[in-house]
């Protein structure tokens, strides 16, 4: 897969009209602030802001992806890709506490989902918490089945599930996707 096949925007790359006046577009500076407020509260070790600004500046050169998703100028959630080959790794998904369990962090999965198979990419992969049930289960309604372990991924002390999604350009998964959507409202 070309470079210049990977930095086309993909269709729905600024999603309005998910709902409740929520969107989901590409993560910029401007959503720092915000963004990372949203890790220290989510990550016992939350990424720095220069590892946010390396990864904005990975995304303009084609090899990252990232969003966030608003409620007018509140940033609710975020969602990153990293890009490797044919696959597309699912870097974070994360939901501002206060609003978790509202289906921000499918809409966010699915947004991922779709810019993977427009961007031409044939599998999706991640890591969870073994600890993080809710997580896993969003994951398996996804496609996403378990494939291996990362012993003490998470801070030297938590196993992590490595999970993949395979054949995600396939008519089967856009109607899984369809399937998913309508549950959710997008």
């Amino acid at each position: 897969m070309s470079l210049v096949h990977r930095l086309r925007e993909p269709r729905g790359s600024v999603r309005p009209g998910l709902g409740r006046g929520l969107v989901i577009e590409p993560m910029r500076r401007r959503h720092l602030r915000a963004v990372l407020a949203i890790e220290n509260r989510v990550y016992p070790k939350p990424w720095s802001p220069g590892v946010f600004d390396a990864e904005l500046d990975q995304m303009r050169d084609g090899y990252r992806y990232y969003v966030v998703i608003r409620q007018g100028s509140t940033v609710l959630g975020y969602a990153g890709l990293l890009y490797s080959g044919d696959d597309a790794h699912v870097t974070n998904i994360a939901v501002d506490p206060d609003h978790r369990r509202a289906g921000l962090g499918a809409r966010l999965l699915a947004h991922l989902a779709h810019h993977g198979r427009d961007a031409g990419f044939i599998n999706l992969t991640l890591e969870v918490r073994v600890s993080n049930t809710g997580a896993q289960e969003l994951y398996r309604k996804f496609g996403f089945v378990p494939a291996g372990v990362r012993k003490n991924y998470y801070e030297d002390v938590e196993d992590a599930i490595v999970m993949w999604c395979h054949d995600i350009g396939t008519d089967a998964y856009a109607a899984r996707l369809a399937e998913l959507e309508s549950h959710h409202g997008n």
